[in-house]
């Protein structure tokens, strides 16, 4: 596999930095409880940018309303897949690749595995120009992404039915990351090196003061020198006027189908993450990942939801839309059990970019989300990047990542 100069010394700095992790004797108690940096959010954008601020010396404290990776947030639930299959988005795809080595860290610290090669297979129903888009990109940065025709997709995997399908991308370094598990295993390793963790309501900031502060709801007041807000689905509420029509928040729903007992056609070993592409309709989903189900979910914008009032039931249509894809598709599943859905939400910018930057207007605060249904799997890219930020006191270098880029009108155009 040919690997890019820039590849080796990104390598190389992450390589170091995981090696670097703080023992607790490291750690470093802030005076009078002055924090230098106090990142609101706790899901995988704040956790991974208190972790890498923390890496380069900063005193760092976590504040969260119900808890690291918690059932509301987007970065609660279980599964969430990491592939660099990204058309054109050449940016995307070395997110992922970069962040992959951080993932494999994260999970040889962990218990239980965060991080499953279950291999990812994109398949379409024609050979479009996002496949040649992404296979370019592959080939410019040496990822080993192999194209698979029909008779080959029937062959690898006959728990399918392939008859619409022209090709598929398999991208075999890549898989499923579990994402409260992730999540929650990089805050308690912060915690232990020396990291801030609090449960609180934090209120909309309007006039910040040197040194800044965040008021809790009843009154408390944390301070340090700069904030960073990765809260997720909650930004537009924390700042409505700057965000409130910028970033989308969007119910989506999540199926788990029981497999047959002593069925293992759709064991991780057996198939691979998935995502489908044909007619234009995307449906993604995994294996029978450890034994909770096969997972299925229609990948497309539902109606907004506010992340604090909203139901978690799925709905009746829901379920029928992805029963009717199960026969199409998998025809083995199409009247098994459902065992498990879920409710989650997306924070939609409007074409699916990212956003980390600087406050347009409060000095030293700095925003970090719109993770648009495909963030997490970037989570330690974005947080090296937002931890640059804050302590160079730049702007978005990134120009897609950048406020003024984020506008009103939702037209998605990163898959």
């Amino acid at each position: 596999m040919r690997v890019t100069r820039r590849e080796l010394i990104a390598g190389a700095a992450s390589a170091a930095a995981l090696a670097a992790l703080p023992a607790p004797s490291r750690a470093m108690t802030p005076v009078g409880q002055q924090w230098d940096t106090i990142v609101v959010g706790a899901g995988v954008f704040g956790a991974w940018t208190a972790w890498h601020l923390q890496q380069r010396g900063q005193r760092v404290l976590l504040v969260d309303a119900y808890g690291a990776a918690h059932a509301r947030a987007s970065s609660g639930g279980e599964s969430r897949m990491t592939r660099g299959s990204y058309g054109p988005d050449e940016i995307y795809t070395r997110m992922a690749h970069d962040s992959l080595a951080q993932w494999k860290w994260l999970s040889e610290r962990a218990g239980l595995p965060i991080f499953h090669q279950l291999g990812v297979l994109f398949f379409f129903g024609e050979r479009e120009k996002y496949v040649d888009d992404t296979l370019a990109v592959h080939a410019k940065l040496g990822l080993p992404t192999q194209v698979l025709e029909r008779k080959e997709l029937a062959r690898r995997w006959p728990q399918a039915s392939w008859g619409d399908v022209a090709l598929g991308i398999f991208e075999p370094e890549f898989g499923a990351l579990m994402a409260r598990r992730a999540v929650q295993t990089l805050v308690q390793e912060f915690q232990r090196a020396g990291g801030g963790l609090r449960s609180g309501i934090v209120k909309p900031p309007t006039v910040l003061g040197s040194p800044l502060g965040v008021d809790l709801v009843g009154g408390e007041m944390l301070t340090a020198q700069r904030l960073v807000f990765a809260c997720g689905a909650w930004l537009p509420k924390l700042l409505p006027e700057l965000l409130g029509g910028r970033i989308f928040p969007t119910r989506q729903e999540v199926f788990f189908f029981a497999p047959s007992a002593g069925d293992d056609a759709f064991a991780p070993a057996r198939f691979p993450g998935w995502a489908d592409f044909n007619a234009g309709d995307i449906y993604y989903g995994f294996p029978d990942l450890e034994a909770r189900g096969f997972k299925i979910a229609h990948d497309r914008h539902g109606p907004a939801i506010d992340p604090d009032a909203g139901d978690r039931i799925a709905s009746a249509e829901g379920l029928a839309d992805v029963r009717e894809y199960l026969a199409r598709r998998f025809p083995a599943l199409a009247d098994r059990p459902l065992s498990e859905s879920r409710v989650c939400q997306y924070e939609n910018s409007a074409n699916g970019d990212l956003l980390i930057d600087r406050h347009p207007t409060l000095q030293n605060v700095w925003m970090v989300g719109a993770g648009s249904g495909h963030g997490f799997k970037h989570g330690p890219e974005v947080g090296r990047m937002a931890a640059d930020l804050v302590l160079s006191g730049s702007a978005a270098k990134e120009p897609r990542f950048s406020l003024a880029t984020k506008a009103q009108q939702q037209k998605r155009s990163v898959h």
